[in-house]
Order: structure tokens, then C-alpha cells, then sequence
């Protein structure tokens, strides 16, 4: 017989995990889920890839009226609707699971059939304030993965950064997908207020630099407390990064407005800074896809997207209408070649 034991901390309160592996040929283990408890649901997920999607857990509460429920569900997306009651795929024995509130703390008690030889398995624990209603899981308040080694009885948490990942997604976000463009956007349809477009060009680009600069090192951070193998957002990211950086030192170092290479030094920034701005709002896209996050990010990035594409649509016909003689509408996003004392 197997004893161990976890305890792990999350952002709302201390969850702890009991757990008794018999050593026979079934590999049934007995998992023993505490945590304190006022109302809502708890529950314990196991998962291949640390992901809440394509989990099974095993969910507990108490109701209204005092009764206990254990149910197992299987999550088969982001929606409430793809959370199945009843459907899970853990192996469970012919022990009856149960749920009992002792003190202020409730119990979740069950026993699974592991794999033979098992090895490090990814366990997600979270919580609801809110309890279900007919069986509906309420969206989680807090979650945190540990690692766990049912199969030699150690235990070793590996508490996933939520916090970090969030910051992350907000930081790239806000500094990659919104004030970037927005300097850019600054420069083509403002030119007609000199020099205000060009100062608003690059405060706003320098600034979204700085907030997307803190999203790539809170990536960096987030990579080396969980080693996602996500090559190409990391990839992506780190190209962003460059061109931004590029951009940053072109700035110090642009020729003056007489010099012959002027007009290959405007191209160069250009283009550099629209291939910045695509990648970006691919990478962010991708991210969004891979963070296992609900449907609300992906809400307020497409409603980003929506305002600056709509937007950009109706400048670019206003001033091709109102400026055709100065040849605006040619060539693309033509941006102005020229800035203040330069």
C-alpha cells in the first residue's frame, strides 16, 4: 500500500490531496479531495496535457437542502455545453463515490483505475463560489495543475502560473495588438495635423513596445515555470520582438530627410513595421488558441480586431476621397516620410 499526500495553494484557498494505491494487477487507486468549503462545487480533473479541455473530473457539492453530490464529467470544450455530466472517462470501481461535508470542510472520496505503470500525471484542481444547477457546472472561480506520480507515491507540485499566463495574454494584447496599429494608424491619417501625428506615432508605438516587451518577458517566465512546447507561438513572439526592435533602433538612427538613403530608410520602416503588426495579430490569435482560456478573450480580441479593420476601411476612403490629387490612396499604406527636425 501507497500513501501520499499534496498540498497546494491557490489563489482563493488550500486544497489537499490524500490518495492509496494498491499494489495489484486492477491499479486502484483511492483519492481522498479536501478543501474548505462554504457553498459552489470542488473538483478534480485528470488530464494528458495539463489542459482543462479533454479532461475528466470528478466534481463534488453540497446543495441547498443539504444533499451531497459526486458526479464525474468529461469537458469537452470551453462552453458549459461541452461539459458532460456522467460521460467522464476515468475507470471508476464498484465503491460508491461520495461527497461529505465535515466541519467546514468538505470530502471527495473515489477510486479509479490508473493504467499499469503510470507515470507523472497531470492534475487539475479548481472551484466554483456558485453551485450547479441541474448538474450545470458553473464556470470555475480559481484553478491550479500539479504534477502527480500516483505510481511511486511522490508527490511534486507544479503549481501553473494562471496569474502569469493572464498578465502574459494582456501585456501582448494591449501592447502588440492595440497601441502598435494604433501608432501606425496615427501616422497615415493624421499627417494633415503636423506635428501632431508624429509625436502621437511615437509615443504610442514606443509605449505599446514597452507593455509588449513586458508580454515577451512574462512569456519568457511563463516558458521556464511550465515548458509548454508551443514552438511556433514562442517562435512568433520572439520575431515580434525582433522586428519591434528594429523598429525602436531605426528611430535613433534614421538619416536625415535629404540624405539619399532616405527614401529606402522609409520603405525599410514601412514595411518592417506592417510585417510587425501581422505577426503580432497572428501570434496573439494563436495564443489565445493554445491558453485553454474561456471564450471571453477570444470576444474581446475579435471585437479589437473588428473596430481597427472597420475603422482603418473608413479613413482609408476618406482620404482617398479627400485627397486624391496628393496621391494618398497609391501604393498601399503609404506612411509619411517625414518628421520634425529630421
Amino acid at each position: 500500500l501507497l500513501l501520499g499526500s499534496l498540498n497546494t495553494e491557490s489563489s482563493y484557498f488550500d486544497l489537499q490531496i490524500m490518495y492509496s494505491k494498491l499494489k495489484s494487477e486492477d491499479n486502484i487507486t483511492s483519492i481522498v479531495l479536501s478543501a474548505p468549503y462554504s457553498s459552489g462545487w470542488v473538483g478534480i480533473g485528470f488530464s494528458n496535457d495539463g489542459k482543462m479541455v479533454g479532461s475528466s473530473a470528478m466534481v463534488g457539492w453540497i446543495d441547498n437542502q443539504g444533499r451531497a453530490y459526486i458526479k464525474q464529467y468529461y469537458l469537452s470544450n470551453q462552453t458549459s455545453s461541452g461539459v458532460k455530466v456522467d460521460e467522464g472517462k476515468l475507470l471508476t470501481t464498484d465503491v460508491p463515490s461520495a461527497a461529505v461535508l465535515y466541519g467546514d470542510n468538505i470530502y471527495l472520496v473515489f477510486q479509479v483505475k490508473f493504467p499499469l505503470h503510470i507515470a507523472r500525471q497531470s492534475v487539475i484542481l479548481a472551484f466554483s463560489k456558485i453551485s450547479p444547477n441541474k448538474f450545470h457546472l458553473a464556470e470555475h472561480d480559481d484553478k491550479t495543475t500539479l504534477s502527480f506520480d500516483f505510481s511511486s507515491g511522490d508527490s511534486v507540485s507544479t503549481y501553473y502560473p494562471y496569474q502569469l499566463k493572464r498578465n502574459h495574454g494582456a501585456f501582448a494584447i494591449f501592447g502588440w495588438g492595440v497601441l502598435v496599429p494604433l501608432g501606425a494608424i496615427a501616422a497615415r491619417y493624421l499627417r494633415h495635423k503636423d506635428p501632431l501625428w508624429y509625436y502621437l506615432h511615437v509615443l504610442v508605438q514606443f509605449l505599446g513596445y514597452i507593455i509588449g516587451f513586458a508580454g515577451v518577458v512574462s512569456g519568457i517566465a511563463l516558458y521556464n515555470r511550465t515548458y509548454s512546447n508551443f514552438t511556433t507561438h514562442r517562435s512568433l513572439g520572439i520575431s515580434v520582438l525582433a522586428l519591434g526592435s528594429l523598429q525602436v533602433i531605426a528611430f535613433f538612427l534614421h538619416p536625415n530627410k535629404d540624405s539619399q538613403v532616405r527614401k529606402c530608410w522609409n520603405q525599410y520602416h514601412h514595411w518592417l513595421g506592417r510585417i510587425c503588426i501581422f505577426l503580432a495579430a497572428i501570434n496573439i490569435v494563436l495564443g489565445i488558441e493554445l491558453s485553454d482560456t474561456n471564450i471571453s478573450w477570444k470576444v474581446i480580441y475579435g471585437a479589437i480586431i473588428s473596430v481597427m479593420i472597420i475603422s482603418t476601411t473608413f479613413l482609408e476612403v476618406m482620404m482617398c476621397t479627400k485627397l486624391p490629387k496628393e496621391g494618398t490612396c497609391n501604393g498601399g499604406l503609404q506612411m509619411p516620410t517625414h518628421h520634425p527636425n529630421s
